[in-house]
């Protein structure tokens, strides 16, 4: 079998990019696109692809919308979300409850992974009532049927959110990679410290990305999403071994983030769920907290049959 497959190429995926690591069932089709979300939305609006890389959260909606497509616990993706919250000084925002009551803007679609996790941030650390926020999108959601809550509302038209953060016309951005201006500052400053205190103190990891195949092809072909995992494990191993051993000629902020998160929990990338079976609780936890689902829905049933138990 060829798969048609779309992953952005990282540290844990080259060596299946390169060809030094291969399934023993089926062979990869590499498609390149060159911004990743847009292959998320065409695998969500249009099952364009027989693999596919995709943000947790958007998967998790769109299966509960019914697309015809089903994890694997490979985690390609993880990151700390304390840096992704910027807000305007002259707002009179002085800490993160001073959010309620405010407007804040959202990266593209309220089921942005980044701004589950940042909202989980406020949640959680700094007793955030996200429900007395007004949060304003810049764009549209990859699942056309989902409604968001009705304390979600559209940027205004021609507006950019960091135009509108500038303005003052939001208070506070979450998602956006940079935001520069006067008086627009991080609103958790040394955020790669809180993450890595979060992730020592309470086990906060968050799952990013993941892999998902068409259901068809699980479907006809029991012994795939085993395959296929495998292979992302062998792949991930080869470069967990470079990076060890000193042997990535020019590590990436995302490799010296690995090795800060493997000193303090061994394996950064850890595929299956038992070894992440707390994360995936509190994305679901969350999705239902924040509106993303409605119904509750088992950590099992959201991956492929054959690779419950596997871990890697």
């Amino acid at each position: 079998m060829r798969l048609t497959t779309v992953t952005r190429t990282q540290g844990n995926n080259e060596a299946l990019k390169t060809g030094r690591v291969t399934p023993r069932t089926c062979e990869f089709a590499f498609t390149e696109v060159p911004v990743l979300i847009d292959a998320f939305r065409r695998m969500v609006r249009g099952l364009e692809f027989d693999v596919s890389e995709l943000a947790i959260t958007t998967y998790v909606c769109a299966k509960a919308h019914g697309r015809r497509f089903t994890a694997l616990p490979i985690f390609l993706g993880r990151a700390f979300h304390h840096g992704a919250i910027f807000y305007n000084t002259a707002s009179g925002i002085r800490n993160p409850k001073d959010l309620e009551g405010s407007r804040v803007g959202i990266q593209r679609g309220y089921t942005v992974t980044t701004g589950v996790w940042g909202r989980a941030v406020l949640q959680e650390e700094y007793g955030v009532d996200l429900s007395r926020i007004v949060w304003v999108l810049s764009g549209d959601e990859h699942v056309q049927e989902y409604v968001p809550p009705p304390n979600v509302v559209p940027l205004g038209a021609g507006q950019t959110l960091a135009g509108a953060l500038a303005a003052n016309d939001v208070s506070a951005v979450i998602g956006q990679e940079k935001v520069e201006g006067p008086g627009i500052q991080p609103l958790l400053p040394n955020a790669l410290e809180r993450g890595l205190e979060a992730l020592r103190s309470r086990g906060h990891y968050p799952i990013n990305h993941l892999i998902v195949v068409k259901d068809e092809l699980l479907e006809a072909n029991p012994a795939l999403a085993a395959d296929i995992f495998d292979a992302f494990v062998r792949s991930k191993q080869d470069y967990l071994d470079r990076l060890k051993a000193g042997a990535i000629a020019k590590p990436t902020e995302i490799d010296d983030l690995h090795t800060r998160v493997g000193e303090i929990i061994g394996d950064p990338l850890p595929y299956g769920i038992a070894p992440n079976r707390r994360m995936l609780q509190n994305l679901i936890d969350h999705a239902l907290t924040q509106r993303i689902i409605t119904t509750p829905v088992a950590i099992e049933d959201l991956f492929a049959q054959g690779t419950h138990d596997l871990a890697g």
